[in-house]
């Protein structure tokens, strides 16, 4: 089977399933969030001091952190469910060559977290847009901060969603990959930070941070190419080692 439409097939699993619009009711209620605390929050002293000015509007609006987190869920469900469902079986037997039919999946997967995310950000950034009216402020986000946000929650869905791609494919049971994404992007990036505090400008939510633009100290410190390369690298490994993992042992 060509690669083309390996790449098709994987993505005809995964669109014509509930999952992606699970994940997109999800992305709605938290946009939905976004537009409460718009109309309804206020800082200590009563004010909405929070959405005065365009760096606070973006930082409410980016959502990059979040989407890494939701598609790295997104990717292991997909891939773990392959083994646990033996839906795996007939794609390793129409693609005998397995890195094929696992890097096909993993670019599905990727592109599929990639435009969840995408379409998380424009719900919040709609949400903020469309609740601003009910403030003393309007929307004060440039064209070209929006689509800094846009990108980074893109970009941070896809290496999200391949994160957790590649830890399903190591793990192969849903439960648990969806344990192990867990861990490796909430619960490890703070211990790391506990050993080493120079770890924290490498962590997944300071790099989406420095990818959408409202962390301008740690942007400093570490530049835009550095965090593409960095949130890539926290894709990247585990699917490296879900690709071998895959390689040499039994299917099931």
């Amino acid at each position: 089977m060509s690669w083309t439409r390996l790449i098709r097939s994987e993505l005809r699993k995964l669109t014509t399933t509930r999952m992606p619009l699970a994940f997109l009711a999800v992305l709605v209620v938290i946009s939905g969030l976004s537009a409460v605390a718009v109309v309804f929050g206020t800082d200590f002293d009563g004010s909405k001091a929070f959405i005065s000015t365009a760096a606070d509007q973006r930082s409410l609006m980016a959502s990059a952190a979040n989407a890494m987190m939701g598609a790295g869920l997104f990717g292991a469900i997909a891939v773990a469910r392959e083994y646990g469902h033996n839906t795996v079986i007939p794609t390793f037997l129409s693609s005998p060559r397995r890195h094929r039919a696992v890097l096909a999946q993993y670019t599905a997967v990727a592109i599929v977290g990639g435009a969840l995310s995408f379409a998380g950000a424009v719900f919040t950034v709609a949400a903020v847009a469309l609740s601003l009216p009910t403030t003393e402020f309007g929307f004060l986000v440039s064209v070209g901060g929006v689509a800094q946000v846009l990108a980074a929650s893109t970009f941070a869905g896809a290496c999200g969603a391949l994160l957790g791609a590649g830890i399903g494919a190591i793990v192969r049971n849903t439960g648990g990959a969806v344990t192990g994404a867990v861990l490796a992007l909430i619960i490890a990036p703070p211990l790391m930070v506990q050993m080493a505090s120079d770890a924290a400008s490498w962590i997944p939510t300071t790099l989406a941070s420095v990818l959408s633009g409202v962390t301008r100290e740690i942007g400093s410190d570490v530049g835009a190419g550095s965090a593409v390369l960095g949130s890539a690298l926290w894709a990247l490994v585990p699917a490296a080692i879900g690709l071998v993992a895959v390689h040499r042992r039994d299917v099931v």
